[in-house]
């Protein structure tokens, strides 16, 4: 069975598969279109900020070392392999 899917930016079906160069997108000009909307932040992926301003406006990362040991506990041991 063939997978289709709807292209992202202008809803053409595109087979899945490696005939389709650009999937999810039918062409490179619907690939580019949405790389510009994702720079331009048109698209965002939700979840909390990992930066912050100071009060001069620049901006800092926020990191939660809790976090980074817990997600690191979770990584198999070949991961940290090189």
């Amino acid at each position: 069975m063939t997978t289709k899917v709807n292209c992202p930016t202008c809803d053409t079906t595109v087979v899945w598969d490696k005939s389709s160069e650009f999937r999810p997108f039918c062409s490179k000009r619907c690939q580019l279109i949405d790389l510009g909307q994702w720079a331009n932040e048109e698209h965002k992926v939700s979840g909390s900020s990992v930066l912050s301003s100071d009060e001069n406006g620049d901006a800092e990362i926020k990191i939660d070392v809790e976090d980074i040991e817990a997600m690191l506990s979770e990584q198999s041991d070949d991961f940290f392999k090189s």
